[in-house]
């Protein structure tokens, strides 16, 4: 595949791709629907209200933030400290199976095909 981009192409985006002509355009802010005192129990913002940001861009994206949340994330409580892989037989006890083993015996009644 090519990554040339031809005059043609340009032109059949901007004729194609383009947002419709009555498509609203800039920011849309509206506040009709905001809670009026004493006439709804659920209270709702305005558009243009100020929101509160948990989050402090500083310290977001730092090893620190990502240690404390794994901290947080882990469950020290539900780690199994002893080991549960290899649970097998002793060393030396363990038979492989035989070539018959599974298979129907000489007067189980199925028939033989040669």
């Amino acid at each position: 595949m090519s990554a040339n981009i031809t005059g043609a192409d340009v032109q059949y985006e901007q004729q194609n791709d383009a947002p419709p002509q009555d498509a609203p355009t800039g920011d849309v802010g509206d506040n009709d629907y905001q809670s009026r005192t004493g006439q709804s129990h659920i209270p709702v913002q305005k558009d243009d209200a100020p929101v509160e940001d948990p989050i402090d861009a500083s310290k977001a994206d730092s090893d620190q933030a990502l240690a404390q949340d794994e901290k947080e994330a882990i469950d020290r409580s539900n780690i199994i400290g002893g080991r549960t892989r290899g649970a097998t037989k002793k060393a030396g006890t363990y038979q492989e199976p035989g070539d018959d083993e599974g298979l129907p015996g000489p007067d189980d009644g199925t028939s033989r095909i040669r």
